[in-house]
């Protein structure tokens, strides 16, 4: 997908000496390291504040706009697409490799329950992914009314099968189901969106290693590294708390030595906060929320939500914008992610990757 509407004086980041080995070992490294880690998408994050609920869905005059927005818009544009492209080369290369020396070829099972339109869209572009890349894709889909025995019993079957390295449950659940209890029931070893309690509490914890790391956040992180933003002794916002995006990029970023602020639906001054970070990763699922009079000049944004708001002009009656107002961000920061094109692409080469950790970890394949 192109990417949102970007300046032609927006340059896109070049991959360097330094990112290419990144992504070696994003593929043959199964530990998060404490300073250099590797580290769908849900729009479930509370609001901000009472008038971030209210927030236009097209971009507004902030009352108070940076000099700089009078300008052409400068941040470098981080291509999520790009980079998530050559991640899921190396990765197909790799499971080439394990196939051609052990026969062995990692699975994903992916299990949706109900019929959202934009799960069913998640779970068949993962499927398309792990096609590319050579991963078996093992599919359920089950009514909505599903039983929570009934996903149980699939879940089950997927821990005991030896050709199913990973499982997905697709989110959100329907409101009779226990997401909890369901995702507790996967086998750690499997948790390749790595929501197990065990998978985030060793995230949360100094000297201790995950075995997976969730995939928007880890995708978040590397595309900070790999387009050489320095993370050690910033400041960094995370806009949103939920166990999905928010708590576990706050995580990823005190691991990569950040001083970190959580923003969330009872902070005060949110704006104030924002415009203090060298970096910022909003996931609230709130379409232009975060402004330009949010953003310290020269920052760096990472836009994970991806809201859809009416648009007569497009053929499909709707486009796709991020948590942040591009048009203005772009003025400011000094890089952005676009949306569509950044943390989505990113999102699917994490789950790629997970899952082949898991394949070698369970073969001790190195």
């Amino acid at each position: 997908m192109a990417s949102a509407a970007a300046s032609s004086a927006a340059t896109v980041f070049s991959s360097s000496t330094d990112s290419c080995s990144r992504r070696v070992f994003l593929i043959s490294n199964l530990e998060v390291r404490r300073t250099r880690n590797t580290c769908a998408f849900l729009r479930t994050s509370k609001t901000i504040n009472n008038h971030a609920r209210t927030a236009s869905y097209l971009c507004s005059s902030s009352s108070v706009i940076t000099a700089a927005m009078a300008t052409e818009a400068s941040a470098k544009v981080i291509d999520g697409k790009s980079v998530a492209k050559e991640i899921r080369e190396e990765i197909a290369t790799e499971i080439s490799r394990m196939k051609e020396s052990t026969g062995v070829v990692p699975g994903l099972a992916v299990i949706l329950v109900g019929d959202r339109k934009d799960s069913a869209t998640y779970v068949r572009n993962k499927k398309k992914a792990c096609e590319s890349v050579g991963i078996k894709s093992y599919e359920v889909q089950l009514a909505e009314d599903s039983s929570e025995q009934e996903v149980l019993k699939y879940i089950s079957g997927f821990n005991d099968d030896p050709s199913v390295n990973g499982i997905l449950v697709q989110l959100p659940l329907p409101s009779h189901l226990d997401e909890a209890k369901i995702l507790n029931v996967i086998s750690l070893e499997k948790d390749v969106d790595g929501f197990h309690p065990l998978n985030i509490g060793n995230l949360a914890m100094q000297g201790m290693e995950p075995l997976f790391v969730p995939c928007t956040p880890k995708g978040c992180i590397e595309l900070l590294l790999q387009s050489g933003v320095e993370i050690m002794g910033k400041k960094a916002v995370v806009i949103g708390r939920s166990n999905i995006v928010g708590m576990p990029a706050a995580l990823l970023l005190q691991r990569e030595d950040a001083t970190v602020t959580v923003v969330h639906s009872r902070t005060k001054n949110p704006e104030e906060l924002t415009r203090e970070a060298d970096i910022i990763i909003s996931a609230v699922g709130q379409p232009n929320m975060v402004k330009g009079s949010w953003i310290k000049p020269g920052s760096v944004v990472i836009d994970v939500g991806i809201n859809p708001v009416e648009d007569a002009k497009s053929p499909r009656g709707y486009r796709l914008v991020g948590d942040v107002c591009y048009e203005e961000a772009s003025k400011i920061a000094s890089a952005i992610t676009p949306v569509p094109g950044g943390v989505g692409p990113m999102t699917i080469a994490m789950l790629l990757s997970n899952t082949l950790a898991a394949a070698k970890r369970t073969n001790n394949f190195k």
